[in-house]
């Protein structure tokens, strides 16, 4: 009866199928990220640390693109989705059904641990939920600069952040470099999530990631934020959301330049395969000629062919 029901909740639609898994990538990717900064957060770093916030993001990361990665290509960003619509190899047409999808999945992971950790926040807070100050808790679900960081910094920041992602996820899915093996590619653009957050997050949390950070915002200015949201860190929240495009499309172009275009152009077939083709001819064509040979020592058109005969 259950396998009953669930073929009648199949869905036809080959890219309504693909949005599902863009979304729910997306949504335990943010899961375990933002709850992993909650977890800090509310408890002082008594129960974790900035490192355990790294870990939480980038096997998140991993689990997303499990998730999602046989249906949709888990590209759980839509910088990453913006990137290879300009290289051909994505379809414009599918670019904001994919975004849609990612940032749907991140603001309801942000509800979620909302939900989860709403009695830890209001007991942290006090009730009063606010962006800044000492028991800020809005860096739960979005990024936001440090206070020396200029906007210009900021800008420089997820530029080179999100750059380094494309280069090592483009290394990571390139057939005529070192890909990834078969099943491991999650883990290994997990891993790059983690260095990035090991190496390039003090400034202001290295978003990389325009739904990562976004859906989450949008989610936080409704449940009771406010619009602060928006305003701290001199209007911050544009910089996350576009910037990371920018460098995506940059550290793309940076990949094609520097490593793309120089691999050597594939022949139809190597030597190798070619001496094999010519081998197999030779060999057919010494058995046809046996062939022939039986055929005209046959009597009355009856013959036979024997091991011996085409051995």
């Amino acid at each position: 009866m259950m396998d009953r029901l669930l073929r009648r909740c199949r869905i036809k639609s080959s890219l309504f199928r693909q949005c599902l898994a863009e979304f729910f990538g997306v949504y335990i990717l943010i899961l375990f990220g933002c709850g992993s900064v909650a977890q800090v957060t509310t408890s002082q770093n008594t129960k974790g640390e900035y490192l355990s916030i790294n870990l939480g993001f980038a096997l998140g990361t991993t689990f997303g693109i499990y998730v999602a990665k046989g249906v949709s290509g888990a590209h759980l960003n839509p910088a990453v989705s913006l990137t290879l619509c300009v290289l051909g190899r994505f379809s414009w047409t599918c670019l904001p059904f994919y975004v849609c999808s990612q940032l749907l999945g991140a603001f309801l992971a942000a509800a979620t641990v909302a939900l989860q950790y709403y009695d830890a926040i209001m007991d942290f807070t006090g009730g009063h939920l606010t962006v800044s100050g000492a028991t800020a808790t809005a860096g739960i679900f979005s990024t936001y600069p440090a206070d020396y960081l200029s906007l210009w910094g900021g800008v420089v920041d997820q530029i080179i952040g999100t750059a380094a992602l494309l280069v090592c996820v483009l290394a990571l899915g390139d057939p005529r470099n070192t890909p990834a093996p078969p099943g491991l590619e999650p883990i290994l653009v997990g891993a790059a999530v983690l260095v990035i957050g090991i190496s390039m997050g003090s400034n202001s949390g290295y978003a990389i990631n325009p739904a990562r950070d976004f859906g989450p915002r949008l989610f936080s200015y409704i449940a009771g934020w406010g619009d602060e949201v928006f305003r701290a860190g001199r209007g911050w929240w544009w910089i996350p959301v576009f910037v990371t495009c920018v460098g995506a499309l940059l550290g793309a172009l940076l990949y094609e330049l520097l490593i793309g275009v120089h691999h050597p152009d594939s022949e139809p077939e190597d030597a190798e395969d070619l001496t094999a083709v010519l081998q197999q001819t030779v060999e057919l064509d010494g058995m046809q000629t046996k062939f022939d040979a039986i055929k005209e020592n046959g009597k009355d058109g009856i013959f036979s062919i024997s091991s011996a005969d085409i051995s």
